[in-house]
């Protein structure tokens, strides 16, 4: 197709006729000088009177990506890769033409000396939050320098930008320890506020279980003096200290009967004798009454 097209396009320059595409131009010369620049459309070419084409120029938009290395403020050496938009202006075609021989290799010179005079003043971190300040400084560069070969800058973009390997893995390390210490100390904070806690509830289980073992005490002894006094008055001449004992005792066994009855318990030795009762007696009453005298004080 692309070669029928050249034949078709000989063809019509052999006869005087000439045909220009959308979005470009043909530059026209009369005996080897500038004439004028033909827009898309069907031109004559008589070329018998010294009329010829010099060349065609393209009016698209057209990308140009310069990958430059260069080192940053800290000693960071980077590759910044920048994207480049530029397209030639149709009112100044022959100076687009005629003027530069490599329109690719000037815009990337350009490039290279924005970013090298830009990027050494900045910190590496600061490369990266500056970046559209990087390209505002390349873009407004080349549009004061390729306006005057007749091209136009439609946009310009810091599209990557590189450190070395060995860098990316030291930033990503920093990263990643800032991340853990800041995960321990949350984490660091979170036990202690459970160990507050459990103190705070063992603290508060501990009073209320020491409250319910003085109520019970003193229930205890409550009862054993109501029970002293009613045996005394239904039981003439006994004192209240033989009823006392006799009571105790009795708890006394009562309790060593229960223990025996569990069948988690092992085996219990206790004194037996006739003097033993009332030792147990003496005992079981010192004890209690002592418990009972702390607890009102």
């Amino acid at each position: 197709m692309m070669r029928a097209k050249f034949a078709d396009r000989s063809m019509g320059q052999a006869f005087g006729c000439i045909q220009v595409d959308q979005s470009n131009v043909v530059v026209r010369e009369h005996f080897g000088k500038f004439d004028d620049v033909l827009e898309p459309g069907c031109h004559c070419l008589p070329w018998c009177l010294g009329y010829q084409v010099a060349g065609s120029l393209s009016l698209r938009v057209q990308q140009l990506d310069v990958r430059c290395e260069t080192k940053t403020k800290d000693n960071v050496f980077v590759n910044v890769v920048a994207s480049i938009q530029y397209r030639a202006i149709a009112e100044k075609a022959s100076d687009a033409f005629y003027r530069l021989s490599n329109t690719r290799g000037q815009i990337q010179s350009y490039v290279f000396d924005v970013i090298r005079a830009s990027v050494p003043k900045l910190n590496l971190d600061a490369v990266f939050e500056q970046k559209n300040d990087i390209a505002k400084a390349v873009e407004e560069e080349l549009e004061k320098a390729m306006s005057t070969y007749g091209f136009e800058i439609v946009q310009t973009l810091i599209v990557d930008i590189e450190p070395d390997v060995q860098v990316k893995r030291a930033m990503n390390e920093i990263n990643a320890a800032a991340r853990l210490r800041v995960a321990a100390n949350e984490k660091a904070e979170a036990e202690k506020i459970l160990q507050i806690k459990k103190a705070e509830g063992e603290a508060e289980s501990k009073y209320l279980s020491g409250l319910g073992i003085a109520r019970q005490r003193q229930a205890i002894v409550d009862g054993l003096r109501d029970s002293v006094l009613a045996f005394s008055d239904n039981v003439p001449g006994t004192t209240p200290k033989d009823v006392m004992d006799m009571v105790l005792v009795t708890q006394y066994f009562d309790t060593m009967k229960e223990i025996g009855a569990s069948s988690k318990s092992s085996s219990v030795f206790i004194p037996h004798g006739p003097g033993a009762v009332r030792d147990v007696a003496t005992q079981i009453r010192e004890g209690l009454l002592q418990a009972s005298s702390v607890e009102k004080i």
